[in-house]
């Protein structure tokens, strides 16, 4: 799947189209084919890495000193349809329409997302 992937902390062009490998959800998720996703500042000041100096070095510590320690998908809000439901949910079924917030999960910057039951709406 295409997926626009965070490689550096920095300006716009930090952010890269790639081909990723697409996720499967887990018994108690859902993979939802995102349709749209928001932008936001959140996701901006990440990127930018433009926080407060208490605040910067700990996540520094945790996601990487020099670029992102792994490969990093943005976005924190999407639409979408379920396209396959783990073994345990009850909530939903292939085809249903949904809006989710991923919370700190990020990864709506992609074709596909696999969140927990219980984040859709």
């Amino acid at each position: 799947m295409k997926a626009i992937v965070w490689t550096k902390y920095g300006p716009p062009d930090s952010l890269q189209l790639k081909e990723v490998e697409k996720p499967t959800p887990k018994d108690d998720e859902v993979l939802v084919k995102v349709h749209a996703t928001t932008v936001t500042a959140g996701d901006s000041e990440l990127r930018r890495f433009k926080f407060p100096i208490l605040i910067r070095l700990p996540l520094r510590i945790f996601m990487g000193f020099r670029k992102p320690k792994r490969v990093t998908i943005l976005g924190q809000e999407l639409a979408g349809e379920i396209e396959a439901v783990g073994k345990e949910v009850t909530r939903f079924k292939k085809g249903d329409q949904v809006f989710a917030a991923t919370l700190l999960r990020l990864g709506t910057y992609a074709e596909f997302v696999c969140l927990p039951e219980t984040y859709p709406v």
